[in-house]
């Protein structure tokens, strides 16, 4: 017998050589029909593995992401069997899933693959699906895997298998269908019952410009077809919410290819709503002790490869600039954690001067292949509401909690309501990738599980995610699609510190060195304004948005009574304008609901008479006449309902 121990803490005794599915029906009978993956021991199984030892077992539904992750991988199979059927000389080479689906790469030779064939493919996947092939894991030497693709003339597969070890090698069959694969299937193919092929692009073989070009096939399936049906009716959704045509429409901000890809360029309009969020969170800051600081947009190389960014991330950042003097180079700034460290190293601190806490909004330059930027979410220069706080070991526990808090609050004021934690440690079968000892991540990763379980966040722990100097807590936000983002980060850090020899006289008059907290709530400027305009389809709170008010004079007779209006609503700090376009009064209220203006307010004779204004609310039309003192009010309170000052 062995013993299984549950993600609940139970133990249950099976024999040996049973299976996931046996643990599921032990459950439930419904569970069992419903489990499509499993993990052993950390591990990725086939739900149909053979366990022959004590160990801790997770069972996965659709409902899961891992689960999604084996269904999708599955569904890449048979995809690439159904493409077989059309292309039989078509080379495979991978087909992973990924967050939304899953891809499979092929080598069409001379053929061709475009939309119109989508139809046939998508009707023979499915074919093939109710089949209901089992997926069989079974391992090959080394010789024969490469003998099986030598045959078959695959230098991709062959190349893939060159840099395994023998003993470690896996094929995957189903049906008359085999693949070079390192397993994490559902059980057979007949759990797929809806699919729909998404697109077709090239992708050069490992990313690399220099090999052969591919043809990647997009897909996505799902369990029931009204899980499809729901799904693409969620992305025609989130075209209309896309940033980037809200972001024109809006006139927020723009790009030039002159200027060069991947950096933006803010409109007025985006600008001044760029500055509203920098000040709110700045009066956030103040109100919780930071201090601003600013610091330059270059940096000597010197300065990151003291910090160990260079090392890391010289190949993602821009090359070098070097000046007339000999040996002279400098970076543009892909971090500000090391100009930090220097604004801190400028004088002497005691421990009762501790904690410091210095905040700048600090644009970075990291160079993004011209492939993935992708509008404001992936650019190549960004800004990032970082502050670096300089602790105390004695005061981490409480300064980490407080930077929750202010998380929290700027989620809760931007409408951020579903989220989870994640807690990001060290991959510990990989640690060349991390700089520091041992004992100071246990230290620094215990902190950041014990200050969120304080907090009582939702949180899983993720290895392997971790920054190379530190771990950290991410902050993964649904949008109003059910969209994951990864908008705010904390970070806890003993190694910066000791590579830039900080220190601050203790108690004991000795020296200590401090440690320091990375954070930013916003994570970056640019892609978090891109996340919030998807989430809110570009009607920000009243608050934030760049015009909440615009005025709309029936004639050019009722100007003078609409500047009056005007002036009123901004000595009391309501952000207005005058709509005195020669055009009719139906066509300005359209255009203002096509601008997402909160509030229309339309004056004619009767207004000016009694001294009233008619309001109209975007989205839901007439609300009826008010004396400006009151529409002031209304704007006033609807204010104050989403915009909390911190700490109240």
């Amino acid at each position: 017998m062995i013993k299984i121990t549950l993600p609940d803490g139970s133990v249950k005794e099976f024999e040996v050589n049973s299976t996931a599915i046996d643990v599921a029906k032990s459950i439930s009978e419904g569970l069992a029909r419903n489990v499509i993956s499993a993990s052993f021991n950390g591990t990725t199984v086939e739900t149909t593995t053979p366990l022959t030892t004590d160990g801790s077992l997770v069972l996965y539904t659709f409902n899961d992401d891992a689960g999604k992750k084996a269904f999708w991988h599955s569904s890449a199979h048979v995809l690439a069997q159904a493409i077989l059927t059309f292309y039989p000389n078509a080379k495979l080479t991978i087909g992973p899933a990924i967050d939304n689906g899953f891809y499979y790469d092929l080598d069409l030779g001379e053929d061709t693959l475009s939309e119109k064939d989508f139809p046939a493919i998508e009707k023979k996947f499915l074919e093939l699906a109710r089949e209901k092939a089992e997926f069989k894991m079974r391992s090959i030497s080394k010789a024969d895997a490469l003998a099986y693709y030598q045959e078959r003339n695959n230098a991709y597969k062959v190349e893939l298998i060159e840099g395994l070890e023998d003993g470690d090698i896996t094929f995957c069959d189903h049906s008359d269908f085999t693949d070079l694969c390192r397993g994490g299937h559902i059980p057979h193919t007949g759990l797929i019952k809806a699919v729909k092929i998404m697109n077709v692009a090239g992708a050069y073989w490992r990313g690399d410009e220099k090999n052969n070009q591919l043809t990647r096939v997009y897909g996505i399936s799902f369990p029931k077809q009204k899980e499809l049906k729901q799904y693409l009716e969620l992305l025609e959704e989130a075209k209309k919410r896309d940033h980037r045509k809200l972001g024109k429409e809006l006139e927020l901000f723009t790009f030039s290819q002159r200027v060069g890809q991947g950096l933006p360029l803010w409109l007025p309009k985006g600008a001044a709503l760029r500055n509203r969020l920098e000040d709110f969170l700045k009066k956030a800051q103040k109100q919780a002790g930071y201090e601003m600081v600013m610091t330059p947009h270059i940096g000597q190389k010197e300065l990151y490869e003291t910090s160990g960014h260079y090392a890391k991330y010289g190949e993602d950042s821009f090359q070098p600039i070097t000046t007339p003097k000999a040996d002279e180079e400098f970076l543009l700034k892909p971090m500000n954690c090391p100009h930090h460290c220097e604004v801190f190293a400028y004088k002497p601190y005691s421990y009762k001067d501790l904690p410091k806490r210095f905040a700048e909004f600090g644009t970075v330059y990291r160079y993004e292949q011209s492939g993935e930027l992708h509008g404001l979410t992936r650019v190549r220069g960004f800004t990032q509401d970082d502050a670096h706080i300089f602790c105390t070991p004695e005061q981490l526990d409480s300064e980490f909690k407080n930077v929750i808090d202010l998380v929290l609050y700027v989620f809760g004021s931007l409408g951020f309501e579903n989220f989870k934690a994640q807690v990001s440690i060290r991959d510990m079968e990989n640690l060349d990738k991390y700089i520091g000892d041992s004992d100071t991540w246990e230290i620094a990763e215990n902190a950041i599980i014990n200050a969120a379980k304080d907090k009582g966040l939702d949180f899983v722990i993720e290895e392997g995610e971790a920054a190379f100097y530190g771990p950290k807590l991410d902050f993964m936000v649904k949008d109003a699609l059910g969209r994951s983002w990864q908008l705010g980060t904390i970070q806890v850090d003993y190694n910066l510190p000791k590579r830039f020899e900080l220190t601050y006289k203790g108690a004991d008059n000795q020296l200590h060195r401090p440690v320091m907290i990375h954070r930013a709530p916003f994570g970056s400027m640019e892609r978090f304004i891109a996340v919030l305009l998807e989430h809110t389809g570009g009607k920000f709170p009243l608050w934030l948005t760049p015009e909440q008010v615009i005025i709309l004079p029936i004639s050019e007779k009722y100007q003078n009574y609409a500047e009056k209006v005007l002036h009123l609503l901004e000595n009391s700090e309501i952000r207005a304008l005058i709509d005195d376009r020669n055009e009719k009064t139906g066509r300005k209220i359209r255009d203002a609901e096509v601008s997402k203006i909160p509030f229309m307010i339309i004056v004619g004779e009767k207004e000016e008479e009694e001294g009233t204004v008619s309001v109209r609310k975007h989205g839901e039309g007439d609300l009826g006449s008010f004396s400006t003192e009151a529409f002031i009010s209304l704007i006033n309170d609807e204010v104050s309902k989403t915009l909390v000052p911190f700490g109240k």
